[in-house]
């Protein structure tokens, strides 16, 4: 199943999107230090979206009861802002949306909390370089799958593990829509790209083992082994000149 074309016009409206993630993001790394709570984190970018005029999709998707994921540590994705207080040394990941228009944008980034480990370190900056391999492979022509092939042979080139439970997704008028992006090589190539499609590339790289957990909350889900994770991601579209990545800040 191929992702879904847009026009210029809905692209235009996904690219406001973009900025305010975008905008989002800058507004909640620049919050991140040791002794702010991961709900403190969910105000700002609550801030944000107000002062834009734009919608959350995270807030009540399925129940959510916030605006953005936090996800500490061994969280992979999916943690719910509250009462944690942010330590030295910890690794954050903020992964965030809006919809402006009816037209969504949804990106990531994980931060370190004041001095982190030189591990720590390489895990934020490997999975960062992994989206950024993914990125470059959303040419018109080529198959979905190379996406994930170039993410994965960049995190497992480092000695790190990528998460399969969690992928990224088509978007568009709705957050997550057709088709998945997996973050590995499945066996096949897959559907080609178009010029007008819109993806959000999201890999998930643990430090450890790729085995994951959900937690009681029905949301939480950690690293089976207790490792580090990180999280890094875009909404992207192909363009007949390249990708274009819509939640990058101007």
């Amino acid at each position: 199943m191929g992702g879904m074309r847009r026009s210029p016009d809905e692209i235009e409206r996904m690219r406001k999107a973009g900025r305010v993630v975008a905008e989002m993001h800058a507004a909640t790394r620049a919050a991140i230090r040791p002794g702010v709570t991961t709900a403190e984190l969910d105000r700002v970018a609550r801030d944000v979206l107000e002062r834009r005029g734009a919608r959350s999709n995270f807030l009540h998707y399925h129940g959510f009861p916030a605006v953005i994921c936090t996800s500490p540590n061994d969280v992979i994705v999916h943690g719910i802002p509250g009462p944690y207080r942010l330590e030295e040394g910890d690794i954050i990941s903020v992964d965030c949306g809006a919809i402006v228009e009816g037209y969504h944008g949804d990106a990531a980034f994980t931060a370190g909390v004041g001095r982190v480990s030189a591990s720590a370190e390489r895990l934020m900056q490997v999975t960062e370089a992994s989206l950024w391999a993914g990125i470059a492979e959303m040419e018109a022509g080529h198959r979905l799958h190379d996406i994930g092939r170039a993410i994965q042979e960049v995190a497992e080139k480092a000695g790190f593990s990528v998460v399969r439970e969690y992928t990224g997704h088509g978007i568009g008028t709705a957050m997550h829509e057709d088709p998945n992006v997996l973050n590995y090589w499945p066996g096949r190539p897959g559907p080609v790209l178009k010029s007008g499609m819109p993806l959000a590339i999201e890999p998930m790289v643990n430090a450890g083992g790729a085995a994951t957990r959900q937690l009681d909350d029905g949301w939480t889900v950690v690293t089976a082994d207790g490792s580090l994770s990180a999280h890094f991601e875009h909404t992207i579209v192909v363009t007949d000149g390249g990708p274009e990545v819509l939640t990058l800040a101007d």
